[in-house]
């Protein structure tokens, strides 16, 4: 088994109409092909905030019964890629200049991550603990610009080509790895995932005082700068293509990150 614990469709009246909405908006997308660059992956990062933080509301109970078929995994995944492509769209209609729907995109994606992490914090008004989630996240900016710096000096080109989005992936995918250590191993988080439990498990077995979570990190890292390496002549080649498949690839590390950081900080 190599889906998390927690995997699961939601039910036919949520599940047909999220599968024709994102038919939709991808068709539309696909007719109206908005500008792609650089810019309008990073305007899709605040989105995978907001979605890591609906999830966290439907994890600890808290989100409307209504919405909450829509939250779960992998629904939440579908249900944030509809509401912000939709915003991409509106952005590219009714936007005039270069860059003006990664910029409408980006506020609406700041507005809807601030929300959903206030709604989150509000959830847990009386019982927040940031101390640990701070911890995990200050490690994971630290780690990234160590990693950042290797890769500009040992890998110029990969750097200069994909620049802040080849950023985005490694810091997206240590902040999952070092946040899941820190939950696992100080917080005695249980991991819904199969194959990075099996990891921390074998780590643990090597070295039971520190714990598994370390080589989870490790394995993030090499994972991180591995897709960044391997689409760096794609990006240059198709700078579009390139930069969505990225983008995906920080939204698996970043999404699952700040999850962890905001239900660590309910104590969940």
């Amino acid at each position: 088994m190599v889906l998390p614990e927690g995997f699961a469709l939601p039910p036919p009246a949520y599940l047909l109409p999220l599968a024709l909405a994102t038919l939709l908006v991808c068709g539309a997308l696909y007719a109206r092909r908005p500008p792609v660059g650089e810019l309008t992956v990073l305007s899709f990062a605040p989105w995978m905030a907001a979605g890591a933080g609906l999830h966290v509301l439907y994890v600890t109970e808290n989100a409307p019964p209504a919405l909450a078929p829509l939250l779960g995994t992998p629904a939440v995944y579908v249900s944030t890629f509809v509401l912000a492509g939709a915003v991409w769209l509106v952005g590219a209609e009714v936007g005039s200049g270069r860059g003006a729907s990664d910029r409408v995109l980006g506020a609406a994606g700041l507005l809807a991550a601030l929300l959903a992490v206030l709604w989150v914090l509000g959830a847990g008004l009386g019982g927040l603990d940031p101390f640990w989630p701070a911890v995990a996240a200050a490690g994971s900016v630290a780690l990234t610009a160590a990693t950042w710096a290797g890769v500009r000096r040992g890998l110029p080109a990969v750097a200069e080509a994909t620049g802040l989005v080849g950023l985005l992936v490694v810091f997206g995918h240590l902040l999952d790895g070092v946040s899941t250590a820190v939950g696992v191993d100080l917080l005695g988080a249980g991991e819904r995932s199969p194959i990075p439990l099996a990891i921390m498990e074998f780590a643990a077995g090597l070295t039971p005082a520190l714990g598994g979570g370390w080589l989870f990190v490790i394995v993030k890292l090499a994972v991180a700068v591995g897709f960044v390496w391997l689409f760096a002549d794609f990006v240059e080649e198709t700078p579009a293509e390139g930069f969505l498949l990225l983008g995906f690839v920080a939204a698996v590390g970043l999404g699952p990150g700040v999850h962890n950081l905001l239900l660590f900080t309910l104590g969940g």
